[in-house]
Formats: structure tokens, C-alpha cells, sequence
């Protein structure tokens, strides 16, 4: 039972030692814990946290922040300034304007910002208090970060997947993905600001749910249930809204609303947003949300608990207005945390060229191809090797359909105007600057029509590829920083407690028919994809349960495979059934299909235009059912 009001000495244990601290308490336990989510990246608008903090009726503001791309980036800004490595957002756009309706309403918040230095991220924050006559109780988490600890466990790295060691070259960030546990400490020491390192996004959720309701660790369904919660709204408007399938039908983009969980102790929770908002909250887009960024739904591995979301049911309560969420389950954590490195891999330079007049797209490829071909023939005398990759796109050209484009014929010439994108990759950033000299010159001396090169004249930038490795959770220690006062928190407590499977639902068997109609997958249901690595994911929920049987059938692994098959790494031959895997979702009436190595490296290592799969899911909204009955309309 969470007491809130007076001051109390406690001595619990804490991973079989005994530590003794001050703990906030009152009187009653609360009967739900309204949480908001503010930021779903580093870069998110920065009015969701005054929308929220105004109008929300919020308990908890939270914020996520980070990627594996992000932490890189905020390492190398703290190489040039020791005070930074942490999201300035935060402070600045985020807390400084709120923090005073913060304080006066006492609402908790939680925020990953600290990134690669969580503690300058604290004391910039108590500046601004002080500035502002405020007592804020600011407690820091430390002990993600584990490139200092780099040599002492380097030869024993392995990939995850591939079992591949860890490259030879520079790492330039290494963190462990922390859970719950040091975040619900800071709490339970009395914190009204926590800030972390690298964590779980979900974590800054299922931390205050564990501290207000007393949720054991060992209670793996409720933490499930808190991590779904989190997994909801760790996006920001993703799940209130925005990106859904049937974006013509949300409006009041211009005042989205972000959304608000609002939790039982029991794990159940509604998934709503503020009053007089945009958006939608619906089944559907909440359902999108699930389906983001996951693998095997039956094992979504969290530092926690292992979740199981096969069988989560999303209701309407308030239509288009709020949905209620039941049916996650849990299973005990692995004995390992996640730990996500970066390491220099070369260099890129992306160049964006707009062409104007007929045949654009036509001549926007022959431009391209001329500067390559011009360049090349430069580096071959100065005795520099070849590019080691090249991306030519004409936007429009649908070559990200690869052999679903849609082609012109002899009697359309395309369109009018188009943007060239070219991207290249090199081991030495000289070469690439050689490349960005030479565009210019295609505006007097190739096409009629180049108009600008989109940003000016681009430049360089280091390739940060992506290493993921599994490390003892025994092994490692985070730290919980309190009023000058340190807490270690370690993480040996193993989990042995046997849990029951429960059956998976089933959909109701119907018989597959054959007619004379076609539908295209849009008719029939809604998609969302997104990216882990360089592998991306599609989810599919059907818009009617009557469509469950045909989607099954039709749309396979082995057809989403022949649909994507040219955006796959390597040669294709023998992937069927390896690089593209079908995960039935029947508690949404959905699937979730994971394509392995398609995003030529992904993020920043990618040299395509969509690096992270985002349009993966509206591509797949035209694949082709034919011979099919008329079904019966949505719901």
C-alpha cells in the first residue's frame, strides 16, 4: 500500500539485503493512477506536455526520448561538451514552461531524457526550480551505460541472432535496457522527478503502477498488463490517432491529443486522451498501436516480464473517445538484459535534387547516374576505391514496390516533376565530399529542368550500425541518486514460479468461400509497421472477424515474402519461411508479420528512403485478394 503525506522509516529488503530509507506515505491506497505521455521521441511536439498537464488530469506526466540512433548521437554531443549527452528538449520545451502547474498539482514525472548523461539532465532541471523558487525532489538513475565496463567483458559478446563477435571497430555508445525496478525505487524514496538512462520505453509506466499499487515482481500478469500500458502510450499520438490506416478520418491534427492510460490495480486500464483534443481513440487505432514494434506476440520480451499478447482485448467505452484493455498475460523475465551498441561503419552523404518538366522521372535517373558515373571515374584517379553502396531513387517512380509498381506506359510519360534522391556510402569522407562538389554541375551541363538541390550543397556523416548482445542481469548494478544520497539496486532475484499456460483464443471457424469479387487488403483491414534493427514489422487487423479466415489464408508468409522480396539483403533464394514470419493475434482479430534483414541496414546505416519500414504497412494495404465472396461490411 502506497502513503502519501507524513514521513516514515522503512527497512525492507532489497534483493536479499537489508537497506534502510525514508519513504513518502499517506493514508489510502489509490483506487486508479492516471498516467500521460508527452513525447514518443526525441523531437516530439512540445505542447503535448502543457495539453496534458493543464487538461489531463493526470497523476504522472511520462516522456520517452530514446532510440538506439539517439544514444549515439547524444555520446558524441557529450565528447564536445561534458555538460551535455542528455535530450535539452526536456528542460527546456518540456518542464521549464509546466513546472510550476507541475509542482502545484503534484504530478510525478518520469523521463528517459538523461540519456547518455542522466545526471547533468538532473542538475540542469534543479536550476531551473531554483530559478523559479520551486522544491522539486529529483532523483537520477544511472547504470545503463556500460561502454566504460567495455574491456572487461568484450571477448564474451555475441550478436543476438547471428552469435557474430563484437566488430573491431569504434563503439561509440553500449547501454543495457533497464527496467522498472530502479525507477519504482526512486519513487518509493519520496522522488517527484525521475530521470534515466537507456530503459525499456514501457518502463516509465509500468514503474509508477508497481509503486502506487504495491504490484510484487513476481506478479508477471499485472506487470504484463502495466507494460502493454506503457507500449500504448510510449509513442506518443500513435495510439491516439495518429499514422492510422484510415487517417482521412481523424481530424484536429493541429491540437492532437496524446494519450492517457488510465490504470486499475487489478491491470486492467483505459486507454483515453484529453477532453477537446484531436484524434481518435478507437479499437483500431489502439490495436495499430499494439501490433508497433513487436515480434512473437506470445514472448514480447521486457527486462520485467515476458508478455503474451495474443489474447488483449481492446473495447470501445466512449466512442472515439476512449477503449478499455484487457487480457495481456505474463511469464517470468529472462536472466539477461538487452544491451544495444552503436560502432562507426564509414560514412554516407544523401543528396535531394528536385527536377521539373516532362519526363522527369527519366531524367532525374539519367542526372543521378551521370554524377555517379562522373564521380567514380575521379576517385578511380586519385586511387580511392568505389562507393560501397548507391541508392538512386526518383520519387514516383514506385521502386520501393519493386515488382508491384505501378509502370507508365508508351502513351503516359509520368509525372511533370519529381525529386532525385541519391545515397552513397564510402570508407573516406573525402570521396564523399567529391560527390557533393560535382551536383552542382548537372544544373548547367546534363537535364533541363534540375532546380534545386533540396538543403544546399549535403555533406558527410558517420554510418552508426547497430550491435545487439545479451548480458547478465547478475552482472550488472544500476544506481538510484536521492538528495545526495545513493541507493544501489542490484538484480539477482530469480524467478522460478511455475505459470500456467492459458489456451490461446480462437477464431471462430468459418468456411472459406470463392466468388467473383476482389478486394484489395485496405478493404479488409488495418496495417502499422516500424523497425527493430534492420528487420521491420507488419500488423495486420482485420476489419470484420469474417475477414480473419481469408487474410489467413491468403495472405501468408509466403505471399508477404514474394510481395517485399526485393527490399531483403542478400539473395533470395531459400529465405521462404526464414526471413518473413506470421504471428496470429486472434484477441484483436489481427496478425503480426516480422520481416528479418529488409531495411538495407536500417536507421542511419539505410541508404533507402524509408530506413525504418514506416511505409511498409500502407504498401501492403494493396495487395490483391481475387475469386473472393462479397464480404459481409465492417463493423
Amino acid at each position: 500500500m502506497i502513503l502519501r503525506g507524513t514521513r516514515k522509516i522503512w527497512s525492507i529488503p532489497i534483493n536479499h539485503q537489508l537497506r534502510t530509507f525514508s519513504v513518502n506515505v499517506t493514508s489510502q491506497e489509490k483506487a486508479n493512477v492516471r498516467i500521460g505521455c508527452a513525447s514518443g521521441f526525441w523531437g516530439d511536439t512540445a505542447v503535448a506536455a502543457n495539453q496534458l498537464v493543464k487538461i489531463g488530469n493526470i497523476d504522472y506526466l511520462v516522456f520517452d526520448y530514446l532510440s538506439e540512433i539517439t544514444m549515439s548521437l547524444l555520446t558524441a554531443a557529450r565528447r564536445k561538451n561534458p555538460d551535455m549527452g542528455y535530450a535539452p528538449d526536456f528542460i527546456a520545451a518540456a518542464m521549464k514552461p509546466n513546472l510550476s502547474d507541475i509542482v502545484s498539482k503534484e504530478i510525478k514525472v518520469i523521463s528517459n531524457a538523461g540519456g547518455i548523461n542522466p545526471s547533468a539532465c538532473s542538475q540542469q532541471l534543479k536550476k531551473v526550480a531554483e530559478e523559479k523558487g520551486l522544491k522539486l525532489e529529483i532523483a537520477t538513475v544511472t547504470g545503463d551505460n556500460l561502454l566504460p565496463e567495455l574491456k572487461k567483458f568484450k571477448s564474451a559478446i555475441q550478436e543476438i541472432g547471428s552469435g557474430k563477435p563484437l566488430p573491431k571497430a569504434a563503439i561509440v555508445s553500449m547501454n543495457a535496457y533497464l527496467g522498472a525496478m530502479p525507477i519504482k525505487r526512486a519513487l518509493d524514496l519520496g522522488a517527484q522527478v525521475v530521470i534515466t538512462g537507456r530503459c525499456v520505453d514501457s518502463a516509465v509506466v509500468l514503474a509508477p503502477l508497481m509503486h502506487e499499487f504495491d504490484w510484487a515482481s513476481t506478479d508477471y500478469d499485472r506487470l504484463a498488463a502495466g507494460s502493454l500500458a506503457g507500449h500504448l502510450v510510449e509513442c506518443g499520438a500513435q495510439s491516439t490517432g495518429g499514422i492510422f490506416t484510415d487517417w482521412q478520418d481523424v481530424n484536429g491534427w493541429h491540437k492532437m491529443g496524446f494519450p492517457i492510460v488510465d490504470c486499475n490495480k487489478d491491470g486492467s486500464f483505459v486507454l483515453t486522451k484529453p477532453p477537446n483534443t484531436g484524434g481518435i481513440v478507437t479499437p483500431a487505432t489502439a490495436a495499430e498501436q499494439l501490433t508497433y514494434e513487436i515480434g512473437d506476440p506470445s514472448s514480447y520480451v521486457l527486462p520485467d516480464v515476458v508478455c503474451d499478447f495474443r489474447n488483449v482485448r481492446i473495447e470501445a467505452v466512449e466512442k472515439d473517445e476512449s477503449v478499455k484493455v484487457t487480457g495481456a498475460r505474463g511469464r517470468p523475465p529472462t536472466e539477461s538484459f538487452k544491451v544495444c551498441a552503436t560502432y562507426l561503419d564509414g560514412y554516407r552523404i544523401t543528396a535531394v535534387c528536385c527536377v521539373g518538366g516532362k519526363r522527369a522521372i527519366a531524367k532525374g535517373h539519367k542526372t543521378a547516374q551521370s554524377i555517379i558515373k562522373r564521380v567514380r571515374g575521379i576517385l578511380k584517379t586519385l586511387g580511392l576505391p568505389d562507393f560501397r553502396r548507391v541508392h538512386v531513387q526518383a520519387i514516383g517512380d514506385e521502386s520501393p514496390y519493386g515488382d508491384n509498381a505501378r509502370t507508365y506506359g508508351d502513351d503516359n510519360e509520368g509525372p511533370r516533376e519529381t525529386a532525385i534522391w541519391m545515397a552513397l556510402e564510402h570508407e573516406d569522407k573525402s570521396a564523399l565530399n567529391i560527390f557533393a562538389r560535382e551536383i552542382a554541375a548537372a544544373g548547367t551541363g546534363m537535364a533541363p529542368g534540375l532546380s534545386a538541390i533540396v538543403g544546399g550543397r549535403p555533406r558527410p556523416s558517420p554510418i552508426l550500425k547497430l550491435f545487439s548482445f545479451l548480458h547478465l542481469k547478475q552482472d550488472l548494478e544500476a544506481t538510484v541518486h536521492i538528495d545526495g544520497k545513493t541507493e544501489k539496486i542490484s538484480f539477482c532475484e530469480k524467478h522460478t514460479e511455475t505459470i500456467s499456460e492459458e489456451a490461446t483464443l480462437k477464431e471462430e471457424q468459418s468456411v472459406v468461400l470463392s466468388g467473383t469479387s476482389k478486394y484489395i487488403l485496405e478493404d479488409l483491414a488495418y496495417t502499422r509497421s516500424g523497425d527493430k534493427g534492420n528487420s521491420a514489422n507488419i500488423g495486420v487487423i482485420a476489419r470484420h472477424p469474417a475477414y480473419v479466415p481469408y487474410i489467413e489464408k491468403y495472405l501468408t508468409e509466403e505471399a508477404v515474402f514474394k510481395y517485399f522480396q526485393h527490399v531483403f539483403d542478400g539473395e533470395n533464394e531459400n529465405m521462404i519461411g526464414n526471413q518473413v514470419k506470421r504471428y496470429a493475434m486472434p484477441g484483436i482479430h489481427g496478425f503480426n508479420f516480422v520481416l528479418t534483414d529488409c531495411l538495407g541496414g536500417g536507421g542511419v546505416a539505410s541508404l533507402r528512403t524509408d530506413p525504418q519500414g514506416k511505409a511498409f504497412g500502407q504498401m501492403l494495404l494493396d495487395f490483391e485478394f481475387e475469386n473472393m465472396p462479397t464480404l459481409p461490411k465492417p463493423e
